[in-house]
């Protein structure tokens, strides 16, 4: 479903995709881009990280999986050098300003990274589309 979706954006018209590059469903999206990026080589994948030590306590081969993934973006930016708190929040806000649309695995949770992040998204005014994990079904607010 998440692979559908890039797709559908892509046939809209969007070209860049921003990932903050959190284990699961940013890298799988990340991902999803870079193999789309194969038969469309004007999409753009840009990791937002909020720090350089974002993947400093995930097992060896997360941070393999992470770092291959880095490697193939046409852009990274990074906000801080180490952790500090907040910065998750500040990288999910900087993801937003740069979002025409925002594309959420989500659950409808109150608390957490995504619940905060799709909240925001909607006071932004963007155009935000959820699929939820356990139904895969897919909502839409625009």
């Amino acid at each position: 479903m998440l692979a559908e979706q890039i797709r559908l954006l892509v046939d809209a018209g969007v070209s860049d995709f921003y990932s903050g590059m959190a284990l699961a469903t940013d890298q799988w999206a990340a991902e999803i881009v870079l193999d789309l990026k194969k038969q469309h080589p004007h999409l753009r994948l840009i990791a937002v990280r909020p720090c350089e030590t974002q993947a400093d306590r995930w097992s060896e081969t997360q941070r393999e999986r992470y770092n291959n993934t880095l490697a193939l973006c046409d852009e990274v930016i990074t906000l801080y050098e180490k952790y500090k708190r907040g910065c998750m929040h500040e990288r999910n806000r900087m993801l937003i300003s740069h979002a025409d649309y925002l594309l959420a695995v989500y659950d409808g949770g109150v608390s957490g990274g995504t619940a905060y992040t799709v909240r925001h998204g909607k006071k932004q005014g963007r155009k935000v589309i959820i699929i939820h994990p356990d139904t895969l079904e897919v909502t839409q607010t625009f």
